[in-house]
């Protein structure tokens, strides 16, 4: 394996969030409370997510949760292509180029 180009491994993390994101403001959006906590405690292994889901949000919060994710999953993704280069880099992994 190569090195990973950093802000793209970085961008290609955040807009995953970004679409998980968006997937679930679509999922509260369109369904019953009930339905909406029986979904997320499937995907949370039976944890009781009922006290903590708030179902009412602005359009302001949604905006700032999307902002949000993207930039957390960026610095995550940039963190892990980086950790992963530096171990390459001890180690002799070829670079990959991005053509």
């Amino acid at each position: 394996m190569g090195a990973i180009d950093v802000k793209k491994m970085g961008f290609a993390l955040g807009a995953t969030l970004v679409i998980f994101r968006l997937g679930c403001i679509i999922a509260v959006a369109t369904t019953t409370r009930e339905q909406a906590i029986h979904f997320f405690n499937t995907l949370a292994h039976g944890i009781d997510i009922g006290p903590i889901l708030k179902t009412e949000m602005s359009v302001q919060e949604m905006i700032y949760g999307v902002i949000q994710i993207f930039i957390l999953g960026w610095l995550m993704g940039a963190s892990i292509a980086s950790i992963y280069n530096f171990s390459c880099g001890r180690c002799g992994c070829e670079a990959i180029s991005g053509k």
